[in-house]
């Protein structure tokens, strides 16, 4: 298959990066430092589940001279998304599949203002991921998943773009589980990402921190319910037990991790606040829910990383 890979991070660096070292056409959108790395040395990535380097590696800054592929994956953060989107039509032929990767649940329907809904397959990575230097990525632990879908999936009825991706990226060495419901597996993500990354903010904690102190786990469920209470009142069919999930999940993740929205923040980098704790208030308020943990997360992190916004 054809790929590209347009950001080059965590998400996009380790799934494209096995998808090329699986013997797939991938190309690389990257910039500055980390992409004359990756054109000088290859792709290294330090995983988990073993380390591997992608050499020679096809990249780029400029996804306009790629031309039509089979399969777009968007790894870039929300705030990068608009720049990206203007150049998104130049990959995109009448097959093309995009995968969403964004934490959140609005990228979706902005890239389907783009390209059209047809050419959307919604999607959530589950990864520990980060780069760790120019052409660097390490993969520091959770499942190593890409999920996605039609945007109007027939269950048990994929369509053949859908089944051959998933294919290739569970012959890469990674997961393509298939889910029950795309929506809803978007929403169970957003519901542990956005209230782990808020408080690993908000407290400068990581999230062996948050669950294992009983004040700071009780916050967190308790943003988790404020979530679930968000897409339950938008007609989403969230698993009945949701939260405890989440939680069980929490438990068996490694306990120094942390979101790129903390590291971001900590930083002083434009973070992805308001893609995701922002877009909790905001659809909060649409839907009449009230989430008073989120609203005030929002506002503490704002007041305190003011530079840290984007433009």
């Amino acid at each position: 298959m054809r790929i590209a890979v347009l950001g080059t991070g965590g998400i996009g660096g380790y799934f494209g990066g096995r998808l090329a070292a699986s013997g797939h056409d991938v190309t690389f959108v990257a910039r500055a430092a980390h992409l004359a790395t990756i054109r000088e040395r290859g792709l290294q990535v330090a995983s988990v589940a073993g380390d591997f380097t992608v050499h020679p590696a096809s990249a780029t800054d400029d996804p306009t001279t790629v031309g039509t592929v089979d399969a777009v994956l968007l790894a870039v953060k929300t705030w990068q998304m608009p720049p990206v989107l203007e150049t998104l039509p130049s990959l995109v032929g009448p097959a093309t599949a995009v995968v969403t990767t964004q934490n959140g649940v609005e990228a979706p329907d902005q890239v389907a203002a783009v390209v059209g809904r047809g050419a959307v397959l919604p999607g959530i990575a589950k990864i520990f991921a980060f780069i760790d230097g120019p052409g660097r990525i390490t993969h520091a632990g959770g499942p190593a998943s890409l999920v996605f879908d039609e945007w109007e999936a027939r269950p048990g009825r994929p369509s053949d773009r859908v089944v051959r991706l998933r294919q290739a990226v569970a012959a890469s060495g990674a997961a393509s589980p298939v889910p029950e419901d795309i929506w809803a597996e978007l929403w169970s993500k957003m519901l542990m990402v956005v209230p782990f990354g808020g408080l690993g903010a908000a407290l400068a904690a990581t999230l062996g921190e948050l669950r294992e102190d009983p004040a700071r786990r009780a916050l967190l469920r308790d943003a988790m319910r404020e979530v679930e209470a968000l897409a339950r009142a938008r007609g989403i069919r969230l698993p009945e037990k949701v939260v405890d999930g989440t939680m069980a999940f929490v438990d068996d993740q490694p306990a120094d991790a942390t979101t790129s929205l903390q590291r971001d923040l900590l930083e002083g980098r434009p973070s992805e606040l308001d893609a995701w704790t922002g877009a909790v208030v905001r659809l909060a308020a649409d839907s009449g829910v009230d989430v008073p943990l989120h609203r005030l997360l929002l506002e503490v992190l704002r007041s305190r990383h003011p530079d840290a916004l984007p433009d």
